[in-house]
């Protein structure tokens, strides 16, 4: 009887590891999907508060691959009273990202800490802004379920980061089964509060990826939502390397 039951234990415990194993294997298949050295964007935000008025933003972004990770400039146009903003994070494998932001004639570095501040006024937190990038392995993936969101067959992921001081203590993520195409993100508290949820929409292909052009995050307690539309996109476009460096946060030159 015994040897059943450690059979039967260690039978589970591999049946446990592969279903790990698989959901961390289709978090990466879906982050890796669009194969791009390069990626440009210019995207409106509207900006909705809990009485319904909005505000926008305009916001041209570049993201370039390389040999170290991917690193990303977030440069505001519009209105005037952030044009000139600028936002660079570099993704340092193994660790949190290196970010930076340049604000009101001064440049500051983003501590791990501060990555659950507001992200210029928006419901996108510092760390919401890099997670679709986010490496697979700081987190731990579990497959929860396999279900149908908006008519398509997705699989249930839940994340629990590794680093208990990230502001989420996990992440629900729907992925279509046939795209790979990550349609909508629970993120929870320290208490696993639902605190935001992010919808992506408007799928479309662009030079031969599809690729989402309408990113919702909405922040269930303030009655607060940030709707990214992207009106522009380009894949492998040159982009300058000095665009990712303080230098070009501080005079908007490669």
């Amino acid at each position: 009887m015994k040897k059943n039951i450690m059979l039967f234990a260690l039978l589970a415990g591999a049946a446990l590891a592969l279903y790990a194993q698989n959901a961390e294997s289709i978090v990466r298949a879906s982050r890796d999907r669009i194969k791009a050295d390069t990626t440009f964007t210019r995207s409106r935000m509207v900006i909705m508060a809990k009485n319904g008025t909005t505000s926008g933003r305009v916001i041209e972004q570049y993201s370039k691959d390389g040999p170290n990770g991917s690193r990303t400039t977030i440069v505001f146009e519009e209105p005037a009273t952030v044009a000139g903003t600028r936002f660079l994070t570099m993704e340092k494998p193994g660790g949190a990202d290196d970010r930076w932001i340049y604000m009101s004639g001064k440049i500051r570095r983003i501590a791990a800490k501060g990555g659950s501040d507001k992200f210029v006024g928006t419901d996108f937190s510092f760390d919401d802004i890099s997670s679709m990038s986010r490496n697979a392995d700081l987190d731990t993936h579990t497959l929860l379920r396999e279900e149908n969101l908006a008519g398509d067959a997705c699989y249930v992921i839940q994340s629990v980061p590794k680093d208990s001081s990230y502001q989420y203590s996990k992440m629900t993520q729907w992925i279509t089964k046939n795209t790979q195409v990550v349609m909508k993100i629970e993120l929870y508290d320290k208490k696993n509060t639902l605190v935001k949820t992010v919808e992506m929409s408007g799928l479309k292909d662009v030079q031969g990826r599809l690729t989402v052009h309408i990113t919702k995050m909405t922040t269930h307690a303030a009655g607060t939502s940030t709707t990214i539309n992207i009106e522009r996109i380009e894949y492998d476009k040159p982009i300058p390397e000095g665009v990712f460096s303080t230098r070009y946060l501080e005079t908007g030159r490669p």
